[in-house]
């Protein structure tokens, strides 16, 4: 599994380990049903406690993307939709808060930035 683990960001790793399933999930890298590796085979791949390990699979599975089963291991959930949107929603909002920032920095107006918006939406769309 290629998650990679750093301790100068600040971060916990069980949080570091969260993020970037949660991200190869709603990216569909990880789909429905693919297995995750066990605890003791990720902790000892990242060369960390099972218990930071134990920690983030129980984070993942509280908020949905992951199922466990005993004695069977660990397995990508089935989607919520309603989080998924939620959470791309939530990544267009930052993304959109820093165009807005980029723009007024750069002393475009908000019809100049409506307008670039509208042009772009053409283009991809």
């Amino acid at each position: 599994m290629n998650l990679f683990i750093s301790n100068a960001n600040g971060e916990p790793i069980y949080q570091q380990i969260v993020s970037q399933f949660k991200a190869k999930i709603i990216a569909g890298e990880l789909k429905e049903g693919d297995a995750l590796p066990s605890m003791r085979l990720l902790a000892k791949e990242l060369r960390i406690s099972v218990i930071t390990t134990k920690r983030a699979y129980e984070e993942l599975e509280r908020e949905g993307f992951i199922v466990s089963y005993t004695g069977k291991g660990s397995f990508v959930a089935a989607p919520n939709r309603e989080f998924l949107k939620e959470q791309k929603l939530k990544e267009t909002e930052e993304y959109l808060e820093k165009a807005v920032a980029a723009a007024r920095s750069g002393g475009l107006s908000p019809t100049e930035l409506l307008e670039m918006l509208r042009l772009l939406l053409e283009e991809s769309f």
